[in-house]
């Protein structure tokens, strides 16, 4: 399987946060959720990957090459949809279309158009007066309208209305199903991933959790609920971070299987969301 994006011992430092040994890749063909609490280390991350920062040490390739002597290629194949996009306010759709246009070399005016179309978005309205939605499908349909092979968003989804939101998880859906572009996905709206993603990178504190298939992390974390009496030390170790109260407790496991063959027959366990996961895990890193 091929890795579009593959980031390698990377180290990022500031004087008030660091990037600390930063080991993912992006797999091609699929849609990867990227997912972490404020101040994680999110967008550091996604600007050491369009190059816009550059790393401490560590290597980060993309398409299989490093930014040296390959940044105006690169760049060309990428296309980066912020929360809030940085269109030309005073441009209409079609004048801020003729300015962009030139900058890429595989520009398709008719893509563009059916885009614009499909998208429902008026040619002549100036830019700074579209909705936020409006706006976000704007930046998509810019960047799928230069072909580009790597799309990255940027909490995309963050303030829309479900109808926006459900259009844009159906577009990004549709743009892998060739098997050829990739979506790398940051968002704090984690159900959003759960409709979508293939695989979820989870970072904390400039540290990765894990970051593996979706199908994998869905299968190992639950959430377990039982008696307090259950509880003892070989029990407790075996969860991410137990909550009790004076009924019982709720406790992350990433050990289902484990868990299942100790416990089955006194709690009651279900898949944990990936708003568990990362509530849970924090909470834990937050106690200790």
């Amino acid at each position: 399987m091929e890795d579009v994006v593959t980031l390698q011992h990377v180290n990022k430092a500031y004087k008030d946060f660091a990037l600390k040994d930063i080991s993912f890749s992006v797999k091609k063909g699929y849609i990867t959720g990227f997912i972490g609490p404020n101040g994680a280390g999110k967008t550091t991350t996604i600007k050491l990957m369009l190059n816009l920062l550059e790393a401490d040490s560590g290597s980060i390739n993309v398409f299989g090459h490093n930014y040296l002597g390959h940044v105006n290629d690169i760049k060309q194949r990428i296309g980066f949809i912020y929360a809030d996009h940085h269109l030309y306010g005073h441009l209409t759709i079609e004048k801020m279309k003729r300015v962009l246009a030139p900058f890429y070399k595989n520009w398709d005016d008719q893509v563009f158009a059916e885009y614009v179309e499909r998208l429902q978005l008026p040619w002549t309205k100036k830019i700074g007066h579209l909705s936020k939605g409006m706006g976000t499908k704007l930046s998509i349909a810019i960047a799928l309208s230069h072909h580009a092979d790597l799309i990255i968003l940027d909490e995309p989804t963050s303030g829309l209305d479900p109808i926006s939101r459900r259009e844009i998880l159906e577009l990004l859906t549709e743009v892998i199903q060739d098997e050829e572009k990739t979506v790398f996905f940051s968002t704090h709206i984690t159900t959003d991933l759960e409709q979508i993603a293939d695989y979820i990178t989870f970072i904390d504190q400039g540290s990765i959790v894990f970051s593996e298939s979706k199908e994998s992390i869905t299968e190992r974390y639950y959430l377990v609920r039982g008696a307090n009496e259950l509880l003892d030390k070989d029990i407790r170790s075996l969860f991410v971070q137990v909550r009790q109260t004076s009924v019982g407790f709720e406790g992350l496991t990433n050990q289902a299987e484990l868990v299942r063959r100790l416990m089955e027959d006194h709690v009651v366990m279900e898949r944990a969301s990936l708003e568990d996961i990362m509530v849970y895990t924090v909470g834990k890193r937050k106690e200790e």
